[in-house]
């Protein structure tokens, strides 16, 4: 029979089904503090996930820190699966389901891919692309394609019903600069935007920069020396119609004069298309 150290019991105030990356940090954190004691592994599992908010996801090594104790712990989790008290998200992710009137809620974007945006407290990814563009008021379309921004990418895969793929990012990523390279990957990939236009994109993303503090403008005009010269290009026509000259011109500079921008829909649309050389 198998028996683990219980010595801390994380049951308290997590009952709100809604939680910021804060509170969910907080309680990763806390996840990683019992050992439990005199306490079989499926009784201690179910009372360390008893008071887990609905959504949040966690797998075995998130409550059990003994190797030895792996088996045992999957076995008991995947019979709770099986009791539906869990539900899977994929292989070795779990989380409880919140049941409301108009059915079973899934997990947020951010709890499916965690795993895949921090380690050990440090930003190794963001969400962008499709994962973003309906927060950014780009397209009211949901996809079920999750793309993640980091600097060493690698093949698509699937968890659950999500295809998780990633997008190379150049920039050193911080939790600073994650709102601004969100921008500046819609700007990039501005032609894919589902349901929507380049012209009704481009109006949005202006919309946009022109909120941003010049500090942040800034900055991002930065970060758009790692992206492909039609990014700039864009971005500082962007930036010149805001009445950014400086930045602007200082993006021209790094664009070869001769080189065309093929946007369809953009050309005919803003005043400084043809200086920018996009059509």
């Amino acid at each position: 029979m198998v028996y683990i150290v219980y010595r801390h019991n994380i049951r308290s105030s997590f009952v709100c089904p809604q939680m910021s990356s804060f509170l969910y940090k907080k309680l990763d954190i806390l996840l990683s503090l019992g050992k439990p004691e005199h306490m079989k592994v499926a009784e201690y599992i179910a009372e360390k996930i008893k008071d887990l908010p609905k959504g949040y996801v966690f797998s075995y090594s998130d409550i059990i820190k003994q190797p030895e104790n792996k088996d045992a712990a999957i076995k008991a989790l995947n019979r709770m699966v099986s009791a539906k008290k869990l539900a899977k998200l994929g292989k070795g992710k779990y989380y409880k389901v919140e049941e409301t009137v108009f059915g079973k809620l899934e997990p947020d974007l951010y709890q499916v891919v965690k795993d895949l945006l921090e380690s050990n407290g440090n930003v190794t990814g963001y969400l962008t692309g499709y994962s973003i563009y309906n927060k950014l008021g780009l397209t009211t379309q949901v996809s079920n394609t999750i793309q993640i921004g980091k600097n060493d990418i690698r093949y698509p895969f699937k968890r659950g019903r999500y295809t998780i793929a990633f997008v190379k990012q150049k920039n050193t990523i911080t939790k600073d600069n994650i709102p601004l390279l969100q921008i500046l990957d819609a700007i990039r990939y501005i032609k894919k935007i589902p349901d929507a236009s380049p012209r009704s994109s481009f109006e949005r993303l202006l919309s946009l920069v022109a909120a941003l503090p010049r500090a942040d403008q800034k900055k991002m005009a930065g970060l758009l020396l790692k992206y492909p010269a039609s990014t700039r290009a864009l971005a500082g026509a962007m930036l010149e119609i805001l009445g950014n000259i400086e930045l602007a011109e200082n993006l021209r500079d790094t664009l070869n004069p001769v080189t065309v921008y093929k946007i369809p829909g953009i050309g005919d649309s803003i005043a400084n298309a043809k200086d920018w050389n996009i059509q």
